[in-house]
């Protein structure tokens, strides 16, 4: 799974990247510093594994991972090709969800492309050059359908109706995320949609230094318009995570304590990354390795299998779980056994977040 990190240029793409992954991306005070997309895989925070690993004497600990993409900026008129608009658009279609990083601080010694932040109109910019990518998309396939529904092919018609209902709702400046689709809709045409503001959105607000810890009128407007679009914000500073990202643990407990912080905004972002696109972990622990398995939310057992091997998908017989709470409050699968705590679930049992698995098989 992939998330894009965008925004205009010099909001803060690359420093945040370089704090999430510590890839090292170029980090300059000048318009795409970043042309090609810098790509880095990350482990998703998870203080289960460790509890687990102590309980089954693990050797080795396997966190579930994420990648994250640091895209050029986009300037207006992207949709048209300005600046690296096309090759922007391109690297965004790549991607499952979007990081949208808004500058939220002043400072001289920044340039900022349009000579001053303002966080609701800089957002406004990139949200409006994915829906007007889309129109462009959707005009040419309604051009498309328009032809072959003009025959009096039924389902071509009922296409059509669709494909204009969504075009109106993008032509009202509104993303693709926020229509309103039915299930038989989406099964039907879903797939034929690779729509840019279709894609799920956390709003990332990037603050002072000076400003941790304190309410900044720019994050609460651009809250407001994330509750809107029914997406979730983090305010951070990206440079103080980068920061933070360079000590080592004790240097970085002393420097979180200073700042009155119990985490670095780091591990926030990740962890909504994993729940923005729907997905979950489920765990197996023992002797060699205690390890977190991704799979998406309604994944069923026999399904969840296959993310170990697909042998065990096949010969499924059964998943013994317990969830985590229970194993980590008795402290061994002994005692989990002995008080009869253990569940027998069959292939079509639905995995939830931190079921601890044996998954019995035969082939």
């Amino acid at each position: 799974m992939k998330l894009g990190i965008v925004g205009l240029p010099n909001v803060g793409k690359s420093t945040l990247f370089n704090a999430i992954t510590h890839a090292g991306a170029d980090v300059a005070n000048y318009p795409f510093c970043t042309i090609e997309p810098n790509h880095g895989v990350v482990a998703v925070p998870d203080h289960r594994l460790q509890i687990l690993s102590n309980i089954s004497g693990s050797k080795k600990l396997v966190p579930a991972t994420i990648e994250f993409v640091d895209i050029a900026g986009l300037v207006e008129g992207a949709s048209r090709g300005e600046g690296l608009g096309n090759q922007f658009l391109a690297n965004i279609r790549e991607t499952d969800a979007i990081l949208h990083v808004v500058r939220c601080f002043e400072d001289d010694n920044i340039t900022h492309v349009s000579g001053k932040a303002n966080p609701i109109h800089d957002s406004e910019i990139i949200n409006l050059e994915l829906i007007l990518s889309d129109i462009d998309f959707l005009e040419r396939r309604i051009a498309r359908i328009e032809k072959t529904a003009k025959s009096g092919d039924k389902k071509a018609k009922e296409s059509l109706e669709f494909h204009s209902r969504l075009l109106s709702h993008l032509e009202e400046e509104k993303p693709a995320r926020s229509f309103s689709i039915s299930d038989e809709e989406l099964a039907e045409y879903g797939h034929e949609l690779p729509l840019l503001s279709s894609k799920p959105v956390l709003y990332i607000a990037n603050i002072a230094e000076d400003c941790i810890n304190s309410e900044v009128e720019a994050v609460k407007e651009l809250e407001e318009l994330a509750r809107q679009e029914g997406a979730s914000l983090i305010p951070i500073s990206a440079k103080i995570e980068e920061e933070i990202s360079l000590l080592d643990d004790d240097e970085k407990s002393i420097f979180l304590d200073e700042l009155g912080l119990e985490e670095p905004g780091l591990n926030r972002i990740i962890r909504a990354s994993y729940r923005l696109l729907g997905l979950i972990s489920y765990l197996t622990t023992g002797e060699v390795e205690t390890r977190a398995w991704t799979i998406k939310k309604g994944t069923a057992a026999a399904e969840a299998a296959g993310k170990i091997h697909s042998d065990i998908e096949r010969g499924f017989i059964r998943a013994e779980v317990v969830d985590f709470d229970t194993l980590a409050k008795l402290g061994s699968m002994k005692e989990v056994k002995e008080k009869g705590l253990m569940r027998s679930e069959g292939r079509n049992y639905i995995m939830q977040d931190g079921d601890v698995v044996l998954f019995r098989f035969n082939v």
